[in-house]
């Protein structure tokens, strides 16, 4: 570890947004409606596909990292009106959207989709069946709580058509474990990894956390050689964002226990250290990948993309999120769902339809978007390429991020040269603070700026 290093990343360690839209949904409008959203889903091309999303928010106990929009409660009960309001958006969403048009994504997420029982699965996916077209060769999966998952579970997700699994690992440490109240054995996880393999699932992605309390080099490199013996297909390696004032719940955390800048260094050197021994390629912000991977094709051929799944090969899609707290989005239109479970289920029961706010982006958002979209995916911007693209010239266009990108530059986080911005090995930490140079919302007076996790 060098001190140059670990002062660069105290230096640049800000409040900043992980960049899975710009703008980010803090900037998302009130004022943006119900006849907004049908009007965007109606002028939506014919041509794009379609990712689609249900977001289950029930669990069974509450993880107290967790910073996803969830329920935890042992009361089955709650799922069944639930399901029946994901019917019915899914039903006044399908109204407006061409149906030749193909769904080449779908995409469960929580909370704990497999909080469902086998049955409710199957009910599930055949609602979104019943309202949407699949391709043959669609790409669907699901995040999974290795905690008590049966095999049944697995069984009707693989019967349903599910092809892909992210398992949630987090840290394998006990007193980690203990500190953010989830507790799972190795043994647990090595059962439904067989399971799973068993049952034909092509890709399986483990997800870890670091910057959670109580970790350490040493014990993070232990779950690390395990979950390298493990061979997931990918990793997702986040990085803790420790916001109590938006999770009241991440108050249970001691942050005397969370690891100091020094030591989250140390934790995504291990990481990257351990991974690129193992065969894995970085995909360049918080993605490991093996290199026969699509997402590491995709890089190399510059046609990666992100959106609110994180990176993606369809960039073409709109997103269709179904569910309390969705994010929806079409080639120029970002929406999300009422947050509250009550409130969500009141508008869908009215209206079929929760919107809580949302955007139409502007023509310089869309430009923006895509030059940090570039950065996060290809890791380098290339100025007559992009700029012919948009009909811009890049060097006036992005004057404004040139200038803050040049401090960035003399710490050796990115390349500037005549013709194009690349970011370096070093940089890749810092993937956060480089696409903040283009983001313009930023730029606004400190009273209107949201409040963002730290970037490192």
């Amino acid at each position: 570890m060098t001190s140059t290093t670990l002062e660069l990343l105290q230096k640049y360690s800000v409040p900043g947004p992980r960049y899975t839209s710009y703008p980010t949904a803090p900037y998302f409008r009130t004022d943006f409606g119900e006849a907004d959203w049908a009007a965007a889903l109606t002028a939506s091309a014919a041509d794009r596909g379609l990712s689609l999303y249900a977001h289950i928010p029930f669990c069974d106990s509450l993880c107290y990292y967790c910073g996803c929009n969830m329920v935890a409660t042992r009361d089955y009960s709650k799922t069944q009106p639930y399901l029946a309001y994901l019917d019915q958006e899914m039903a006044r969403t399908a109204q407006r959207v061409d149906p030749a048009r193909v769904a080449r994504q779908l995409h469960w997420g929580g909370g704990t989709p497999t909080y469902l029982n086998p049955g409710d699965i199957r009910r599930l996916m055949a609602m979104m069946r019943r309202h949407f077209t699949l391709a043959p060769d669609a790409e669907i999966s699901c995040e999974v709580d290795p905690r008590e998952l049966t095999r049944a579970h697995l069984e009707a997700l693989r019967e349903s058509g599910f092809n892909r699994l992210s398992f949630g690992v987090q840290d394998m440490d006990p007193a980690v474990q203990q500190a953010v109240n989830r507790i799972q054995s190795a043994a647990l996880i090595q059962q439904v990894l067989d399971w799973s393999r068993e049952l034909g699932f092509s890709s399986i992605n483990l997800d870890l956390i670091v910057g959670l309390p109580k970790q350490t080099v040493a014990s993070f490199s232990r779950t690390l050689e395990q979950v390298v013996a493990w061979a997931p297909d990918r990793l997702a390696v986040f990085s803790y964002a420790h916001v109590p004032w938006l999770k009241k719940h991440q108050n249970l955390i001691q942050e005397a226990d969370l690891p100091d800048s020094a030591m989250r260094l140390g934790l995504h050197q291990a990481v990257n250290e351990a991974l690129g021994a193992a065969g894995y390629v970085n995909i360049g912000f918080d993605h490991f990948a093996r290199p026969e991977d699509e997402l590491v094709r995709a890089q190399r051929n510059k046609t990666l993309w992100r959106n609110f799944q994180g990176y993606t090969t369809h960039k073409d899609c709109d997103i269709l999120a179904f569910g309390v707290s969705g994010i929806s989005q079409t080639a120029d239109v970002y929406m999300q769902n009422e947050k509250n479970l009550k409130r969500y289920e009141e508008r869908i029961a009215a209206t079929g339809f929760a919107v809580e706010r949302g955007l139409k982006l502007s023509r310089d958002d869309q430009i923006r978007r895509d030059a940090i979209t570039r950065v996060m995916c290809d890791l380098e911007l290339d100025f007559a390429a992009f700029g012919s693209e948009w009909g811009i010239g890049f060097s006036d266009y992005f004057a404004d991020a040139l200038a803050e990108l040049r401090p960035l530059a003399d710490d050796g986080l990115v390349t500037i040269a005549a013709d194009r911005i690349s970011v370096t090995p070093s940089g890749r930490l810092f993937l956060r603070n480089i696409g903040m140079c283009f983001d313009r919302y930023l730029k606004q007076a400190a009273g209107e700026k949201p409040r963002y996790s730290r970037t490192a």
